[in-house]
């Protein structure tokens, strides 16, 4: 069968972009297909891991990248209702597993717009903005895309595509994968504020609170201004409207936990999502591959669900260069499904599902068991870098290496 490298990557979200990079570095021709006009910069994910870091690094993206957010080395665990530490986690343990022994905290549109950016210099990519995909249709040939932009339609025919489209994935419909999980009875609400917590209240840059009664995570960003900013995220209680949840007392009794005089005047932005637990039966269809949201989606808790995407992406990329160049038949493909499903479920469904129940824990002996399991983790060196070694994602890039 002869293969050619001409690549379709719908959505320009951070994993479709890196994907992009990434595939048009090993010599493919790429066209990196999004159905917005502009990337959106609501907040969304801020956490990259060092297992990624060391990703971007290999794109020539680290630099910019980091210089766009913020570093923060460790991350706290809180008990909310009597405001102490429980542990804390120092990533520079990794320090001989990583040349980055900590995270970046970067919005995701910042990293996407910097891919961007990349692309519309390399000439063998090209960048669709404002452009919809109407059909997808495949044969042992390749792929023809129906996209449509402006109002008119054009069909695009590719060798290979990749669906980096998140959640609602129309390339994952249009292969009538099933999304296999289920949503949170409750909601996540965001809300971002001008407010120093690290200054008021101790904290770390990445916190962690648990709470019987309502749990909350509090991690700051640097904002398009580069002035810093924090987001607060709690759960709605199930049932709760968006207007109680935006709410003015509302809000205020939610971040009057942490500090009871809050300046409203300090808050700028609100938002709030369903929260999803779900996994595409399968990553690959033919030659079409789903990565990123299109593939899973989990609760934030960790910040684990971009990582993984990202790592999806560069997978995908590698596998898809070995295939054409004919330095490994075209079975290899069956190796992105078989190490990445099982990964994000080993490694992302189930962290991010026990983070969230280990904040949300009511029964008092249960909580406390899990306050001294973490305290015991964090003071002895060896748990606590396996403990990291898990959390950051690097025990899975090297799992993955091993499954053949």
């Amino acid at each position: 069968m002869a293969l050619n490298n001409r690549v379709a990557i719908v959505g320009a979200g951070p994993v479709g972009t890196v994907a992009a990079i990434a595939c048009a570095r090993r010599g493919m021709q790429v066209h990196l297909i999004e159905a917005e006009q502009a990337i959106d910069h609501g907040p969304r994910a801020a956490t990259t891991h060092p297992s990624t870091l060391e990703m971007l690094a290999s794109l020539d993206l680290l630099e910019e990248f980091q210089s766009l957010g913020l570093v923060a080395r460790s991350f706290q665990i809180w008990d909310r209702p009597s405001m102490t530490v429980v542990a804390e986690f120092d990533h520079d343990l990794l320090k001989d597993e990583t040349p980055y022994p900590y995270v970046v905290q970067t919005e995701q549109h910042k990293l996407a717009e910097l891919g961007i950016r990349r692309l519309q210099k390399m000439s063998q990519a090209t960048v669709h903005m404002g452009t919809r995909v109407t059909d997808i249709a495949q044969d042992d040939a390749g792929v023809r895309l129906t996209i449509e932009c402006d109002g008119q339609s054009e069909v695009l025919e590719c060798d290979w595509l990749i669906g980096c489209d998140g959640g609602r994935s129309t390339v994952r419909k249009a292969m009538e994968i099933e999304f296999e999980g289920y949503t949170w009875p409750e909601r996540f609400l965001v809300l971002t504020t001008l407010f120093d917590f690290e200054k008021a209240i101790g904290c770390n840059r990445r916190s962690y609170f648990s709470d019987p009664e309502e749990w909350t995570n509090l991690f700051k960003v640097m904002g398009d201004d580069m002035l810093g900013r924090w987001r607060a995220v709690f759960p709605t209680r199930v049932g709760e409207s968006d207007e109680e949840a935006f709410s003015e007392p509302t809000v205020r009794a939610r971040l009057g936990k942490f500090y009871p005089a809050h300046p409203m005047e300090a808050l700028v932005h609100r938002n709030i999502y369903h929260v999803h637990q779900r996994v595409a039966k399968s990553f690959r269809k033919g030659r079409v591959f789903l990565a990123g949201d299109a593939a899973h989606v989990n609760n934030p808790i960790g910040g684990l669900g971009l990582n993984c995407g990202i790592h999806d992406a560069m997978d995908l990329a590698d596998t898809l260069q070995q295939v054409i160049e004919g330095s490994a038949p075209f079975e290899l493909l069956e190796r992105y499904d078989r190490r990445r499903r099982p990964l994000n479920i080993e490694y992302v469904q189930q962290q991010t599902i026990a983070n969230k129940k280990r904040l949300e824990e009511t029964d008092p002996a249960v909580r406390e068991a899990n306050f001294d399991q973490l305290r015991r983790t964090a003071a002895d060196p060896v748990q606590a870098k396996a403990f990291l070694m898990k959390s950051s994602l690097i025990e899975s890039v090297r799992k993955a290496s091993r499954i053949a």
